[in-house]
């Protein structure tokens, strides 16, 4: 029997168990939750000893518990690393919901629950995967192992120091996660980067109170133009970064990187019309997929202070606050960054101001070289069930863990994503289009009987 019919036989079963786990609400976020997260902790040991897995284990945490499965029956053939999670996000608001979050509903070939794509429904792909394999040739042509968690939601705090303490017993070649995206409907994509995350809140004070402008006005500092006059001073006029030595450790583009992005085709006019923009904006140089998936980045996401209420108030404001985030690449070092725009923050403060600096989030880019063979089989693998093989893309966005994984237990990462960039993760109406739940299954069979 092929796959193709192992799967369409199995398909209204193996939904129905997907739709069974999407219905525990597993919010890592909300403690009123926790026993969702155990129940569906316990659903994946269960079904993962039903597939065939051995040595599965529940191993509890300071947080929510990991899973750990394997099947080592194939000497001398490489072993891969399954990573996932199985917490999901809160779903407010609630109203916007077509159906129930924790009611899963087909409609129109695509599964409606939270959870659907993000990431249940992507990492159950692997486990029908390896259980199909198991029931039609009685073994695996690779080693598996599995570790899946339940805080990924909640920034994965409990897996670092998990992963130190098990170095040995999740040794691996390569790893494999599903939860990302194809770059649009039959179009497979698979991130060789992910950029990095480094961030601040500066303060800035003048006088000991708000001042009356009509008393005060032109006569002593105002916090909000002090803070207006710094944060101009972060970028240049071609839109690059002006912090000294910002962009150490950055790398220069490879003409295969840059290939493959062009061959993305992205339409920037159509961006900038369906943003209501006049023009995109960015470092010289670079294009749009370039820019915000390969290129460092300093963005003011909260600038505030004064006066904010209905009418006018006259008043001198006596601080002024900022938060701030850089998305980091290559081998830019979070904690340098942050130093370095202290160190220039420091140097710009207006005279009658002073400035507080408080440092916030820090994670390292993951990055990985798409020649790689592990990464190459992968593509393969989308192009036999695609009919397209897959491109390769840096991601804008941060996903820490992945690089946790690659430098603690020194093996490639494929990013090996089925979802739809449209398919409303962390949103309401969360979804999986099961078009590629069909080709997912057997893309991993593919890639597993090939790598």
């Amino acid at each position: 029997m092929s796959y193709e019919t192992f799967f369409q036989n199995n398909r209204e079963q193996h939904l129905n168990e997907l739709k069974e786990w999407l219905s525990i609400p597993s919010i890592s976020a909300l403690s009123a939750h926790k026993a969702d997260v155990n129940k569906a902790a316990s659903w994946l040991e269960e079904k993962l000893k039903s597939a065939g897995l051995e040595h599965v284990e529940v191993h509890q945490t300071n947080g929510h518990p990991i899973i750990t499965a394997d099947y080592l029956h194939a000497p001398g053939k490489p072993t891969i690393l399954v990573y996932g999670h199985y917490d999901v996000q809160p779903v407010d608001p609630l109203n916007l919901w077509t159906t129930p979050p924790f009611e899963p509903d087909i409609r129109e070939g695509k599964l409606y629950a939270r959870g659907a794509t993000d990431d249940k429904g992507q990492l159950f792909l692997h486990v029908k995967a390896v259980e199909a394999i198991l029931r039609e040739e009685k073994e695996l042509p690779v080693n598996i192992k599995f570790c899946i968690e339940g805080e990924e939601e909640i920034s994965s705090a409990s897996l670092p120091p998990f992963l130190d303490a098990n170095k040995d017993k999740l040794a691996t070649d390569a790893i494999i996660i599903s939860d990302t995206s194809l770059l649009e409907p039959g179009k497979p994509a698979i991130s060789t980067g992910l950029r990095g995350l480094c961030s601040l809140e500066i303060e800035i004070n003048t006088a000991n109170t708000d001042l009356h402008s009509g008393t005060f006005g032109g006569g002593v500092p105002n916090a909000l133009h002090a803070i207006v006059e710094l944060l101009a001073t972060l970028h240049d006029k071609q839109g690059r970064v002006a912090v000294e030595g910002f962009y150490q450790g950055v790398p220069e583009l490879s003409s295969m990187m840059r290939e493959e992005f062009a061959k993305q085709n992205m339409d920037e006019q159509a961006l900038t019309n369906k943003l209501g923009l006049e023009t995109l904006y960015g470092e010289e140089g670079y294009s749009f997929v370039e820019r915000t998936g390969a290129r460092p980045t300093l963005e003011l996401n909260g600038v505030y202070g004064g006066f904010q209420g209905e009418g006018t108030k006259t008043v001198i404001p006596k601080e002024a606050l900022a938060k701030i985030t850089c998305r980091l690449v290559g081998d830019q070092d979070p904690q340098d960054i942050l130093d370095k725009i202290k160190v220039h923050l420091n140097s710009h403060v207006p005279t009658g101001a002073t400035l507080k600096i408080t440092d916030g989030e820090k994670a390292r880019a993951f990055n990985i070289d798409p020649t790689d063979r592990v990464l190459q089989v992968a593509a393969d693998a989308y192009a036999s069930v695609y009919g397209t093989r897959a491109l390769f893309t840096k991601d804008g966005g941060s996903i820490p863990i992945v690089e946790t994984f690659s430098r603690v237990l020194g093996a490639p990462v494929v990013m090996m994503g089925f979802g739809l960039p449209d398919e409303n993760l962390h949103a309401p109406d969360e979804h999986f289009n099961l078009e590629n739940f069909d080709k997912g299954l057997l893309t991993i069979v593919e890639f597993l009987k090939t790598v």
